[in-house]
């Protein structure tokens, strides 16, 4: 998962970021306000820790520009502001969930993990999609019930392709979660990465939409 972190605390970003590698995740960290993306694109990052006290300006006015431009994706609000009014404003301003400093990190944590979840339509730390199931915090993949061995790159895609649901992932944007910090993964290696994907899942689990992207068969 790749994680768009809009921090300005030094420590705290620092901090973060550490975390975050823990739990597997790569991470873009901004400290202004004017250096977050006027629009959110859903291909690029999963997931946005967003301080709410920024420098140059509140970020709670920066979520609910993304909200009326219609960006579903997951937003954790870190924020002192502690009243109950603040809260709400957060949540009514389009917050998934709501941490206030000061606070634990596996906390935190804890609740990128719940909304994480929730944004892949997965009530719990195990998805079901038909025969296989995955645990995204063990790194798990089993087939009915038996363990695969997947590569670090087969499981990344396997995971990205398992957040939609069946939904389409265009190739490009596929290729380019792949590679979150640098350039886009070439299609030519994308293509293999797939093709050993699809012998240890079942050739019949991702099917292709030619000229556009592939999607999880999830039944």
């Amino acid at each position: 998962m790749h994680i768009l972190l809009i921090e300005d605390d030094l420590d705290l970003g620092n901090a973060l970021q550490a975390a975050l590698r823990a739990e597997g995740h790569s991470s873009e960290w901004l400290r202004r306000l004017c250096d977050a993306p006027l629009r959110l694109d859903e291909g690029s990052h999963d997931a946005v820790l967003l301080d709410q006290n920024l420098p140059d300006g509140d970020g709670h006015e920066l979520l609910t520009r993304w909200r009326r431009q219609g960006s579903s994706l997951p937003v954790i609000v870190i924020t002192a502001r502690a009243s109950l009014g603040a809260r709400l404003a957060g949540f009514d301003g389009g917050a998934d969930d709501y941490v206030v400093k000061p606070f634990d990190m596996p906390e935190l944590i804890a609740r990128l993990r719940s909304v994480l979840r929730r944004s892949a339509q997965q009530a719990s730390d195990e998805w079901q999609l038909g025969p296989l199931s995955i645990e995204p915090r063990r790194r798990v993949v089993r087939r009915d019930g038996r363990e695969l061995a997947l590569s670090p790159r087969e499981y990344q895609l396997l995971l990205e392709l398992a957040r939609e649901r069946g939904g389409v992932v265009a190739k490009h944007a596929l290729a380019q979660r792949m590679e979150p910090l640098g350039e886009p993964m070439e299609l030519g290696a994308l293509e293999v990465h797939i093709a050993n994907l699809r012998r240890k899942i079942g050739p019949e689990r991702i099917v292709t939409l030619r000229g556009v992207g592939y999607w999880l068969e999830c039944s």
